[in-house]
C-alpha cells in the first residue's frame, strides 16, 4: 500500500528496496526471506523480487544459509561522505589526533533522534570500543549527539527529541525530556559535551562541534576511550583541549574547500 503523506512522485519500489537493505543493519545475518519480509512488512513475494533486484546488481547474494549484503553496499555510504568532503577534511586531523590520545576519534552527523557515524580512525588495542562507520545511536545518550543537538533551535530539538529512535542500541537509564534539555544547554554554554557508560559500561567520550564558515554545527568531533584507561579528569583536561584544536583545524579546512572556485570540465 502507498505510504501515508507521500507524493505523486514518491516512487515506492524504491522504498520498499531501501527498506530491505536497512532491515540488514540491526538484525544479525544472513537473514531468510521470511525474516526480511517480517522485518519490513512487505509480502514475502515482494521481498523476494527486491532481493533478487539487489543480487543482480552486486549487493546481495543468496546462500542456502540465507540472504547477506556484499561488500558493494558500502558504496552507498562512501558516496555520500565523498560528496560532502567531510572525510577527505577530517581525515589527517582525525589521525593526528588519535595520534597524541592514543584514543580513537569519529565524526558523527545528525539523522532525526540518532546519530550516524561518518568517519572513524581507530587504535589498535587488545580491548576497543566497537563503533563502525555507519553505526547509529541514541543521540541523547552520546558525547557526539549532545553536542549536535545542543546546535538545534528550540522547534527542531523538540521534535527531535520527540522522533523515535531507530538505533538497535539503548541507553541504560530513560531521562525525561526536561532533564535531557537542561543538559543540553549547559552544553551549548560551554561548547562542548562528554559521557560515562551511557550507551556502553566502561566508555567515556568527550565531543565538540564541527562549524562551517558561518558557524552552524554541521558535524561533531569525538574522542572515546576506555574508562580503565582514561580518568574523568584527565578526558578534560588533556584529552578535551586536543579535541577543540582538531575540530578548529577541521573547520578551517572544510571552509577553504567549500569557499573554492568549482571549475567543471567542459567535453572538447
Amino acid at each position: 500500500m502507498p505510504r501515508e503523506d507521500a507524493g505523486p512522485d514518491f516512487v515506492e519500489a524504491l522504498a520498499r528496496g531501501l527498506d530491505v537493505l536497512r532491515c540488514f543493519g540491526s538484525r544479525p545475518v544472513p537473514m531468510s526471506l521470511t525474516e526480511i519480509a517480517t522485518a519490513t512488512g512487505l509480502a514475502r513475494p515482494t521481498a523476494r523480487r527486491i532481493v533478487r533486484t539487489l543480487e543482480t546488481l552486486g549487493y546481495a547474494r543468496t546462500s542456502p544459509e540465507g540472504v547477506v549484503l556484499t561488500p558493494r553496499v558500502l558504496e552507498l555510504g562512501v558516496a555520500y561522505t565523498l560528496s560532502s568532503g567531510l572525510w577527505e577534511v577530517a581525515l589527517p586531523h582525525l589521525r593526528e589526533l588519535v595520534e597524541r590520545t592514543d584514543q580513537a576519534a569519529s565524526v558523527a552527523e545528525l539523522d532525526g533522534s540518532d546519530i550516524i557515524y561518518v568517519a572513524r580512525v581507530e587504535v589498535p588495542k587488545v580491548v576497543a570500543v566497537n563503533i563502525k562507520v555507519g553505526m547509529r545511536l541514541p543521540a541523547a545518550s552520546t558525547a557526539l549527539g549532545k553536542v549536535l543537538l545542543a546546535s538545534l533551535g528550540d522547534g527542531a530539538l523538540r521534535e527531535a527529541l520527540r522522533t523515535e529512535t531507530r538505533s538497535p542500541h539503548r541507553a541504560h537509564r530513560r531521562r525525561p525530556v526536561a532533564e535531557i534539555e537542561a543538559e543540553l544547554r549547559e552544553v551549548r554554554a560551554r561548547g562542548w559535551a562528554s559521557t560515562d557508560g551511557e550507551v556502553a559500561p566502561g566508555i567515556r567520550s568527550v565531543a565538540a562541534p564541527l562549524r562551517d564558515g558561518d558557524g552552524r554545527t554541521v558535524a561533531a568531533v569525538n574522542v572515546a576511550a576506555l574508562a580503565a584507561e582514561v580518568g574523568p579528569r584527565e578526558l578534560v583536561d588533556d584529552v578535551l583541549p586536543l579535541l577543540l584544536r582538531a575540530t578548529g583545524a577541521i573547520g578551517r579546512d572544510y571552509e577553504l574547500i567549500h569557499a573554492a572556485p568549482q571549475r567543471s570540465v567542459r567535453p572538447t
